[in-house]
């Protein structure tokens, strides 16, 4: 059986201007996978000539210093994955996609019981969605080379790179909460 035979849904988190590598020293500097929204675009235009189903989430910070808060030119999507006419959008104000918006009521409506995730920060709200996809029963799906992070800081003062963040909270979702694949795995699958 094909991935699209399960009607997978696309869910495109936080693919934001404000997240942007014109705007990475803000958020810990040093962005991995920089081509990520790129290929989040060319994912976006494969849903849409299967015909499967999508959903835009973005982030409206109530901080109003972030570079995602809505009087921020941050808050709009990303060129390269701009929502069409038709296309929903989720706006949420906290990390998971599901908390506090109808992320979950739609999905149900729709009968959708798997979840392919892409999109930014890989190791805040994807994950966040991840998990508590993973918790509430979908099969998910995350796509490693279509999520991004930046460098951290630690308790400690210390950096963190970017890469390793990425790597190891990829590492900590696989098997447990979800199936990490990457973009070339995901269209051969479809």
């Amino acid at each position: 059986m094909k991935l699209r035979d399960k009607k997978p849904a696309l869910i495109l988190i936080d693919i934001q201007q404000g997240l942007s590598v014109n705007h990475e020293k803000y958020w810990g500097g040093n962005r991995n996978n920089q081509n990520a929204e790129v290929l989040c675009g060319k994912l976006l235009d494969k849903w849409r000539t299967l015909s499967l189903p999508l959903f835009h989430v973005r982030h409206s910070s109530t901080n109003p210093e972030s570079k995602l808060h809505p009087s921020n030119k941050g808050i709009a999507f990303n060129k390269h994955v701009l929502p069409a006419e038709n296309e929903p959008v989720i706006t949420k104000h906290v990390n998971s996609g599901f908390i506090g918006t109808d992320l979950q009521e739609q999905l149900d409506q729709l009968h959708i019981k798997t979840l392919v995730l892409v999109g930014l920060t890989t190791n805040h709200c994807v994950s966040a969605t991840t998990r508590m996809a993973s918790d509430l029963g979908f099969e998910t799906y995350v796509i490693a080379d279509a999520t991004a992070t930046f460098d951290r800081e630690g308790v400690n003062g210390e950096t963190f790179d970017a890469e390793l963040v990425h790597s190891v909270t990829l590492a900590s979702l696989n098997e447990e909460f979800a199936t990490v694949w990457d973009s070339h795995k995901l269209l051969a699958e479809l």
